[in-house]
């Protein structure tokens, strides 16, 4: 279903603004504050911000109940209720935005490196090297870093960026189909509940049939996500170019198509009490609803965005700005406090909750805090200085 949306959604755009419509005029230079496409910040600010909610599951609960509701974590009915929101709601979709994001991300910044008579593609091949080395380093702090993944899949993105959008959405699709497949053919290898240790209990040590399941299902997820972002991208979508009714009917069809097939993907789990023999296959409605309710995302945040500069606007703008520093930070934060500090207490899905929203409080704060003094967060301008092999006066 998500490879016929895609591909209904890309033939309409293709027929409507044609194969070669392109999201920004490239510049020749580093991008000022003049230059900044504010829907990119927008929707980077709102996915950190939503990852935070999944992933602060797995710093205080583990890999377990980040799966499996009935392993722990749930001991009241509103951790259950919290539970379920994030199942229907969060699960995979804010880093699916994400995941655009990065793809749309990785092709802009060749674009621009190219326009700069640079060798494009050996710059970016070293930029997302080194992205590499930052997830490597990530992952020795979380095992669940993206940032490693997302490299990975780069050179693919640097080779089939100028493709029409058209081709992008449905190779995305195609790709996304790997993992609920993946999911069929894992589940029918599965005979005891030892078999998904690691995944669907609360140990920590998992089997190869877990490690090789996750593998296949994380890099179509990533991959697909990143290649309708830069089809997205090529045609304006993500940022914010189309009219305000084109938003409004990506976001009723995206929620109205996606949010029932996650319902029905939750559903399945529930009604049979979380039982293994629908561990992997009952993760296929909520996979293939990830793309629509991705859509319907970035369809609302943009009708918000495109109302007009707040102080709301600018505080979630600046942490899109400081995206890499913030993913990075709410690892650091979320294992002190979850999995360290918090490591006495019965943890329940209601005290991650609460500190997720007391860290989203502190990055929405400290971001433009920062950003008025600085022109890139720490992480960014690090990675900057490094990809360009020099100093980039960081003080405004």
């Amino acid at each position: 279903m998500s490879l016929r949306i895609c591909e209904s959604l890309s033939l309409w755009l293709r027929s409507r603004y044609g194969d070669d419509v392109t999201a920004q005029t490239t510049t020749a230079g580093p991008t000022t504050s003049a230059d900044r496409i504010t829907n990119l910040d927008a929707v980077r600010g709102i996915a950190v911000l939503g990852i935070l909610l999944m992933n602060g599951v797995a710093f205080g609960l583990g890999t377990g109940p980040y799966y499996n509701l009935d392993t722990g974590g749930s001991s009241t009915p509103l951790d259950w209720a919290i539970g379920g929101f994030g199942e229907i709601f969060v699960d995979q979709k804010f880093m699916a935005l994400f995941s655009m994001l990065f793809g749309a991300g990785i092709v802009l910044f060749a674009d621009r490196a190219e326009a700069k008579g640079l060798r494009a593609g050996r710059l970016s091949l070293w930029r997302n090297f080194l992205l590499f080395v930052i997830g490597i380093v990530h992952s020795t702090i979380w095992i669940g870093d993206v940032l490693v993944l997302y490299a990975v899949c780069a050179p693919v993105l640097i080779l089939v960026r100028r493709r029409p959008p058209a081709q992008l959405f449905a190779l995305g699709g195609l790709i996304l189909l790997i993992s609920p497949i993946a999911a069929v053919v894992a589940q029918g290898e599965v005979e005891v509940a030892t078999d998904l240790a690691g995944y669907w209990t609360a140990d920590d040590s998992t089997t190869g049939l877990v490690d090789a399941f996750m593998i296949t299902d994380a890099v179509a997820r990533a991959l697909s996500m990143m290649l309708i972002g830069v089809a997205l991208h090529r045609t304006g979508v993500i940022t914010g170019q189309r009219s305000r009714t084109f938003y409004r009917r990506l976001t009723a069809i995206g929620l109205g198509v996606g949010l029932p097939l996650a319902t029905l993907g939750f559903a399945i789990m529930a009604a049979s009490d979380f039982d293994v023999d629908v561990a992997l296959v009952g993760t296929i409605p909520n996979t293939l609803g990830t793309v629509p309710v991705a859509l319907g995302y970035l369809g609302l945040i943009t009708l918000w965005n495109q109302r007009g500069e707040t102080a709301r606007h600018r505080r979630v703008h600046a942490v899109g700005r400081m995206a890499l520093t913030n993913y990075l930070s709410q690892t650091v934060i979320g294992v002190l406090v979850l999995d360290l500090a918090l490591d006495s207490v019965d943890m329940t899905r209601t005290i991650v909750l609460a500190v997720i929203i007391a860290i989203w409080a502190l990055q929405l704060w400290w971001s433009q805090a920062w950003l008025e003094r600085y022109r890139y967060g720490p992480a960014e301008w690090a990675w900057r200085c490094a990809t360009y092999r020099r100093t980039t006066p960081l003080r405004r």
